[in-house]
């Protein structure tokens, strides 16, 4: 059989080469035992040469072929990245977005924009991924991370989405038994639940008018869930240190109460983060418009850029 393609032949090639099976190989690449026979019978007639000593039992290299694999290694994902960076600019949104995501942001932000964007955008799928973990987003074939991070790796493409100010709270029934501080030295006498991948480690960091305040605390709680914290502050556990987009909603429903307002913390920004070395494909531009615009008024996470 011939093929027009070379390089179906190589990629045939290349996977018997791996697997040492014409068999496992058309499982893998979905096509029959003779088909990839045929197209790597077809490549070694084009280069005149026997890559594989064939067998009714074993596939095995020639020499040639163990030379042809090294030299052509590379080619085939380079062409997958052609391909996928030429396909990414189809004129209709559709397909399937990989997103990962702190899980802070997803129950409560990112989930219902989604149930809308789908509504809009039918020829679109999502698989939501929520860890806290650091992601490789080429390695790991995700479309886009949304992060509330304070710093942002260069080597990747970052839209700013909104940001949100971390404050200190407390349940109205804490403040009752405990009093409220009055200054953030005072949080050595209270109980503080502690999101345990803060950067700066224990230490809550406070600024006024110029006067900088870090206090070193034992947790009550320490935890790596934002909205496990937040849990516990409502139930009265003691004061905690979140995002707004996290505790925003339970403040205003004066399930929390701030504390310390007049000392400034930082602020959180929210990112949409793309391989730098990556096209981005319309259905991702899609969503992410469609989330910058979904957040742009949110009490807890103001767009401040494009």
């Amino acid at each position: 059989m011939k093929t027009l393609d070379p390089l179906a032949g190589v990629a045939a090639f290349l996977s018997v080469a791996e697997t040492l099976s014409f068999s496992r190989t058309g499982k893998l690449l979905s096509m029959s035992r003779a088909t990839v026979s045929a197209q790597v019978v077809e490549l070694e007639k084009r280069l005149g040469i026997r890559l594989l000593q064939r067998s009714t039992r074993t596939v095995t290299l020639t020499e040639a072929g163990a030379a042809y694999v090294q030299a052509m290694s590379g080619v085939l994902p380079q062409v997958r990245e052609a391909e996928r960076a030429a396909t990414s600019f189809q004129k209709d949104a559709v397909g399937r977005i990989r997103i990962s995501s702190a899980p802070d942001l997803g129950p409560d932000h990112l989930v219902p924009a989604i149930a809308k964007f789908l509504d809009l955008n039918p020829g679109i799928s999502i698989e939501l991924d929520l860890s806290l973990d650091t992601v490789n987003l080429i390695d790991e074939k995700f479309d886009l991370a949304i992060r509330g991070t304070i710093s942002v790796d260069p080597n990747v493409i970052t839209r700013q989405l909104g940001t949100s100010p971390v404050v200190v709270c407390a349940s109205p029934a804490y403040i009752e038994r405990h009093g409220a501080p009055d200054h953030p030295d005072a949080l050595s006498s209270h109980s503080c639940l502690h999101f345990s991948k803060l950067r700066w480690g224990r230490l809550w960091r406070f600024t006024r008018e110029g006067v900088d305040a870090h206090v070193p605390i034992e947790p009550k709680l320490e935890c790596n869930d934002g909205r496990s914290l937040l849990a516990a502050a409502v139930a009265g556990m003691g004061i905690a240190l979140e995002p707004t987009f996290v505790v925003g909603p339970a403040i205003r429903e004066e399930k929390l109460v701030r504390v310390l307002e007049d000392w400034e913390i930082t602020t959180v920004p929210v990112h949409a983060v793309y391989p730098a070395n990556r096209h981005i494909a319309v259905k991702v531009k899609t969503f992410v418009s469609f989330l910058a615009a979904h957040l742009a008024d949110h009490p807890d996470l103001r767009q401040t850029s494009a």
